[in-house]
This record gives structure tokens, sequence and C-alpha cells, in this order.
């Protein structure tokens, strides 16, 4: 980082260009959920014990059972929201696996669906990789402030990543606050939605599902044929394909894919008087089953004038990555689903917040190590990417990828990037792209906008500062950033002067 560094009467540390603030989030072990844990599934034991540990809470007197629930009720009715409700849910899930009686008294339910239920702590290792976008909710609040929304990638046990959220108000000026994130968590409750067929034909091509019998039970999707229904569950389009074809010996594989693929189109509802806080995304798709990783939300004005969240983030399923979509209007309705497309095959798409010269627009990685440009029709097919930017320059050796959305300025679409250099550490820098054709880049700044220094060099991943996501208020940049894969800082750039830092594209 180029230029003197001092500690304001804030406590902010600034240099010649960036303010780092004193506002800082750090992985809270006490943000717990409450999940399904079946004994003898979650390592390398063969068989379920489900079995043997319903025997032994049926045997126990019903006095020992009304102790040890109103143990259980004191200790953790308080951390969780509904947590009767999540004992019960539970003890449903395990009951058809056993012998279970039709009528067992309410404590005994309660306390079998316990021995089924472990907490999880979503921050357990990290918080980090955040975005920003303007909350929806702005009431309450002085001139010259805005609320924002924060997206975060929290870490627990196992690496396992799910999507958490913070809030903080910035303004007027260079002042930044957090908002407690206090209450219990809630993972909402997950729905299957309805597919439309053309949508769900374009993601089955892209998993290689193109054959007579996929195109049978798209055809039995279709909506326009005599008496149809489009149907959520595809028992009627299964139940169409001809005969014949349910024979072939590779039909029931075909089948069977399809109904993973058409079941991982999801909406996620959380009650309305949750706060933003206090909602978890947490997978709920098998290509998500390890982790839900580095949202990078914007939001999406239509050319009407409405406007909605958008983000995408990649799903992990222990061997594979495969992008997905989530839409919101309030950020308390989530909908999820698969992106398709050449541009959608590794991680980092950011949507341009905006239609373009009337095309949806991404930044995407497609080749691992540079940036490219990609376009869709309908937001969710994105075609071949278009390069863009590639590694240049010292602090880019390794591989150059986006920081988020592109904020667009006066000048141009203002795009933070994330660089990787000699000992793969990653910096924050920055690009300019035309407005008008946002596949030129007309300028770079020429060294790291953002680099890891003093104890931001350490963490779970050393030498790392990234970010998901900024936006301007009031001539700021704002820019939460992870910091070593652990934790979270929040910097401020005037934009003024980032703009006259950077040099024209060569």
């Amino acid at each position: 980082m180029t230029g003197s560094t001092r500690t304001t009467a804030a406590g902010s540390t600034r240099n010649d260009l960036v303010t780092r603030h004193p506002l800082g989030l750090s992985p809270n072990s006490d943000r717990v959920i409450a999940k399904l844990f079946l004994p003898g599934e979650e390592g390398s034991q063969p068989h379920s014990r489900a079995a043997g540990i319903v025997a032994r809470a049926l045997a126990l007197p019903e006095r020992e059972v009304d102790s040890l629930v109103a143990d259980l009720l004191e200790r953790f009715e308080p951390r969780h929201r509904d947590y009767r409700g999540i004992l019960a849910r539970h003890a449903a899930v395990v009951a058809p696996r056993v012998l279970v009686p039709t009528e067992l008294s309410a404590a005994r339910t309660l306390l079998l669906g316990a021995c089924f239920t472990a907490e999880y702590a979503v921050e357990g290792a990290a918080v980090t990789n955040p975005s920003a976008v303007p909350h929806p909710d702005q009431t309450g609040l002085p001139s010259g402030t805005l609320r924002l929304a924060l997206s975060l990638r929290a870490v627990g046990e196992g690496h396992l990543s799910s999507i958490g959220f913070a809030v903080a108000v910035i303004g007027p000026g260079p002042a930044v606050r957090l908002e407690p994130r206090t209450g219990p968590l809630t993972t909402g409750v997950a729905v299957p939605v309805e597919w439309e067929a053309a949508r769900l034909r374009a993601v089955l091509t892209e998993h290689g599902l193109d054959d007579e019998v996929t195109r049978a039970v798209l055809q039995g999707l279709d909506p326009r044929r005599p008496g149809g229904e489009p149907d959520p569950d595809l028992s009627r389009a299964f139940a169409a394909v001809p005969p014949d074809l349910l024979r072939r010996p590779q039909a029931p594989g075909i089948l069977a894919g399809i109904r993973s693929i058409a079941g991982s189109l999801r909406r996620v509802e959380f009650p309305p008087d949750s706060a933003l806080p206090q909602r978890v995304l947490w997978p709920t798709v098998t290509s998500e089953s390890n982790g839900m990783e580095d949202a990078r939300f914007v939001r999406f004005t239509a050319p009407d004038g409405t406007a909605d969240y958008r983000a995408t983030y990649t799903a992990f399923d222990g061997t594979d990555i495969s992008p997905r979509l989530l839409t919101s209007p309030d950020l308390r309705v989530f909908t999820t689903a698969p992106l398709a497309g050449p541009a959608a095959r590794n991680k980092g798409m950011a949507l341009f917040p905006r239609l373009v010269d009337g095309r949806r627009l991404a930044l995407c990685r497609s080749d691992g190590e540079s940036t490219g440009l990609t376009a869709s029709d309908d937001g969710q097919v994105w075609g071949p990417a278009r390069p863009l930017h590639g590694p240049r320059v010292a602090f880019e050796l390794l591989q150059v990828g986006n920081c988020g959305s592109p904020v667009e300025t006066s000048a141009g679409w203002l795009t933070l990037t994330h660089g990787v250099g000699p000992m793969r550490t990653y910096t924050i820098g920055a690009i300019l792209l035309d407005l008008e054709d946002p596949g030129r880049v007309v300028a770079a700044l020429p060294e790291p906008l953002l680099a890891p220094t003093g104890q931001e060099s350490t963490g779970y991943v050393p030498n790392v500062v990234y970010s998901c996501g900024s936006l301007i208020h009031d001539g700021l940049l704002w820019l939460p950033y992870g910091i070593g894969d652990t934790r979270i800082g929040m910097a401020s750039v005037p934009v003024d002067r980032l703009l006259a830092r950077m040099v024209p594209a060569g």
C-alpha cells in the first residue's frame, strides 16, 4: 500500500486513500441452530444406531422422561426459535425408521426428538467474505445515513459454510456502526418450487441429460399440452413417459437424475417477525450439502424501476462446485436455483445491478484465473465468457477475479478485483469498465487498493483480504472485507480520489 498511515481520533486506521474502520465482526460460537443428528451416519459407522436409541428412550419410566424434558426445555428453549416444534419434527423424521408406538406422551416425543438433534455453531470456525447492499428497511434513520444488509459466509464444524447476515449503519460521512446480532437463529422453512419446462431443460442439458426419456418428461411438464398443468413433483410427467422408453436399461438412472435436479429449485421463507441477523440460509439441496460459499449480493433494478435482491453463490457437495442463484424481494423470502451455461461452471460470478443495453450481464472466471464478461437472456442460462481482465501485474501473478458486482459511477463501472500473488497473498484491486460497453476496461488501479497488513496477515488462511460486494454512499465506497478467512473488517474510500488514482488501460 502506498502512502503514509496514521490513526485518527476515532480509532480508524487511515492511509492516503483507504480508511480502515474499527468496526469488526468475529465468529460467535453462541450463534447456534438445532439440526437433525442421526448417530452412526455422521462418520464411518456402516449403519444407523437409531433403533437402539429409540428402544432405550421408550424404556425409560415416564417420571424420568418428564424430568429430562424439563431440563432440556430450561437449557435449550431460550436458544432456539420454536424449540419444541423442532424436536417434534425430528422425532417424526426418525419414527418411520423404527418401531415407534403410535401413541406417545408429549414429553416422550420431545425426548425422542432431542435424541436426534444437535446444536451446530454456524460461526464456530469463521465469518468471512461479506457483501453489502442497502437494507430493505431504511426507516428511523437520521439524514445522511444508510442501513446496510451484510451477507456473511459463516463457517462451522467440518468447514461447512452457510450464509448469514448482519446489519450496519453508515454515515453521515465516514461513520459506521454495527447493529446488535441478538436472538435465536432460524433456518426458515424450505419448500419446493414449480419449474418452467424451458428452464429445467437447460439445467438438465447442462448435466448431460438430453435423451428421449428426458424429452418425454419435459413434454409432460409443458403446460401447453392438452389438459396439461405443470407439476412441481414431476409425478404426472413421469407417469406420462411411454412404457417402451421406461423399459430401456438406462431409464431408471435417467429418471433418478431428473428427480434429483428438479429438487434443486427451492424457496426458503423466514418468519415475518425474525430480524435479518437471525436468518441463516442453510444447505437444503444435494449440490450444496457441504456448503454455500461466498454469496455476492446485489440490489437489481429492472427497467420499470422495480427492484429485488439477487446473489450468486458457490454450492459445494463435497466433490464438485456449481454456481447457484438466490433471488429475494425483501431478504425474508429467498428462491434458490441452479445456474446453467458455459460461464456458470466456476466460482465467482457477480451480477450487474441493472440491464446494460437490454442485456443481463455478469462477471465470471470461467478459466479459473481471469475475469470474463458473460450475458444471459433470462438470468438463468449464461453464454460463453468474453475475456476482460487477466493476470498482468505482480499482485495478480497467479489469478485475478472479482470482489463482487460492479458499482455504477458516472465515469464507468467501478469493479473491485481480487488478485493472488506470490505466497498466495490475496489483495483487492480495482478496474473501471466502460459504462456503455462493459467488455472494455478503460482504467485500472496500478497498485492494490487493500492488502493484508499487520494482524490482517494472520488467520485460518493467512495473507488474505477478500470481499464479495461493496457500494457507494455519499461519495464514499464502503468495502466490507474478509480477513484471513476468519473475521471481517470495514474500509471506506473516497470515490473521486480512487478514480483519479486509476490510470488509463493501455
